[in-house]
């Protein structure tokens, strides 16, 4: 039996990800009892006097950390609610915050990857024994990882370069065990979200990510996207060629990684991308029926023409909910236009607290109005200070728990998941521009809003924008909107 054989067998895969259940569970498992354990550390040292602030801060360190690092060895569901949990390493002071990046960076960009042999064990599955009939070439390195499988680079029959993309074995399987566990565990997450309500938060992310395994669905949803931005003059989405089991062969796509852009991109350049990115995920619904559920900086590309290329189509939402436009007119004038009169009464009309149930509506509408100051402006900035003092805000425990106090209706976390990621994505960036425009081009009920708002405050002179533009931080091009 080689060696690699003989890892796979004990539960060392030697670079596949772990699949037998015990051996996820027992990672899982430890979470809540390394945490307990920090807790009971943690009361011994206020004992003997050491500042309790510092020591809290010491354990959300090490437990996030902790975190992190089982989310990112075991992948699958674990990983995606590592990604919506990566926007709250902003809510750090920078010097702490460097080992949330590290985690982060492994659970994003170190996946291990399938060996060769296991790769064509799945392409055989799919295509059959003579799956290599369907290539002129295939290129057994992975080039890129998703997080229940890899991409391979291939040249289809017809001689068009393409992408394969594979899911691991086993990894159906291992996502599912993964939900019970997460479930388990979700009380951890009060180390980032102390105002949450984190069970709900991950039965509403296990049902995404249920979605995102049915690899048919995703080559439909890309289909239907490549139609609807055909020969569109900012974005490029490629065609499906062939979806069977496990495997989508799609045509490739060359282009700068957005992760570069973020890390060496001009100024200029980082706003451009970062308006297009909003334009795409803001718009889809309008050009799709489906929201792009999805948006990270390893899903999107800059090509060689400009346009922005778009990967990745599994997590794809039925648009609209139940009562959306309706209860983004109401609660948003209510917060622009109203009082909290209004306010409240939006907030229970449509579900998100209930009707008897009491909350603290000065608390939820003070995490809520900073996000207004994007629609108060023609020019605005978005980057990793601002978003850090919007996340410090809305898990600040001072604000009476608010979150607590409120209920997230059916086909709303999902929408959530993919605004934080688009946020967070465009705080990357720090992007600067008529973010308001753009998300008034494709929303109704808020251009309604807004037009009450000028109406009623007389349009004052936007003061903001006047102070970028002395700066010479926004170029002609955005100064003329």
């Amino acid at each position: 039996m080689s060696i690699r054989r003989a890892r796979w067998k004990t539960g060392d895969t030697g670079g596949n990800p772990p699949a037998r259940t015990l051996v996820r569970n027992a990672k899982l498992a430890a979470l809540p009892v390394a945490f307990a354990g920090r807790q009971m550390a943690g009361a011994g040292k206020r004992a003997l006097g050491r500042p309790a602030a510092e020591i809290d801060r010491e354990i959300q360190l090490r437990t996030a950390q902790h975190i992190f690092e089982v989310l990112g060895e075991l992948k699958g569901c674990a990983a995606k609610l590592g990604q919506v949990l990566a926007v709250y390493e902003l809510a750090l002071p920078p010097d702490l915050a460097e080992p949330y990046r590290i985690a982060l960076s492994r659970l994003q960009n170190a996946m291990p990857p399938m060996l060769p042999g296991t790769v064509h064990q799945v392409l055989t599955g799919a295509f059959g024994t003579n799956w290599r009939h369907h290539f002129r070439e295939f290129d057994d390195r992975r080039h890129a990882s998703a997080t229940i499988g890899q991409v391979h680079r291939a040249v289809w029959h017809d001689g068009r370069p393409v992408a394969v993309k594979v899911m691991y074995p086993g990894a159906r399987a291992a996502v599912l065990s993964d939900l019970e566990q997460l479930r388990r565990i979700a009380p951890l997450a009060s180390v980032f979200m102390p105002c949450s309500d984190a069970r709900a938060l991950v039965d509403e992310l296990a049902r995404a990510v249920r979605a995102e395994l049915d690899y048919a669905a995703e080559a439909h949803n890309q289909h239907a996207y490549a139609i609807a931005y055909a020969d569109d003059p900012d974005f490029r989405v490629p065609r499906v060629l062939a979806q069977h089991g496990d495997v989508i062969v799609s045509e490739w796509l060359d282009g700068i990684p957005l992760t570069r852009v973020i890390t060496s991109g001009a100024e200029i350049e980082r706003d451009r991308v970062g308006l297009l990115a909003l334009r795409f995920v803001w718009g889809s619904p309008t050009r799709t029926g489906t929201l792009y559920g999805d948006p990270h900086p390893g899903n999107f590309l800059v090509q060689p023409d400009g346009r922005l290329g778009v990967v990745d189509f599994g997590a794809c939402l039925p648009w609209p909910p139940p009562h959306f436009g309706p209860m983004l007119y109401d609660g948003a004038d209510a917060l622009l236009n109203g009082d909290r009169e209004d306010f409240d009464a939006a907030v229970r009309r449509y579900g998100f607290v209930g009707r008897d149930r009491t909350f603290d509506v000065d608390a939820l509408m003070a995490v809520i109005d900073p996000y207004l100051e994007i629609l108060r402006h023609d020019i605005y900035r978005v980057d990793s200070a601002w978003l850090r003092r919007m996340v410090l805000m809305s898990v600040n425990p001072s604000l009476n728990n608010v979150g607590r106090q409120l209920t997230m209706p059916d086909g709303y976390v999902p929408i959530w998941r993919s605004l934080i990621g688009l946020v967070g994505m465009c705080a990357q960036l720090g992007v600067t521009g008529p973010i308001r425009d753009e998300i008034l081009r494709w929303s109704p009920e808020l251009t309604a809003v807004m037009a009450r708002y000028r109406e009623r405050t007389g349009g004052p002179a936007d003061l903001h924008a006047a102070r970028l533009r002395r700066a010479g931080r926004i170029g002609r091009d955005f100064a003329a909107g």
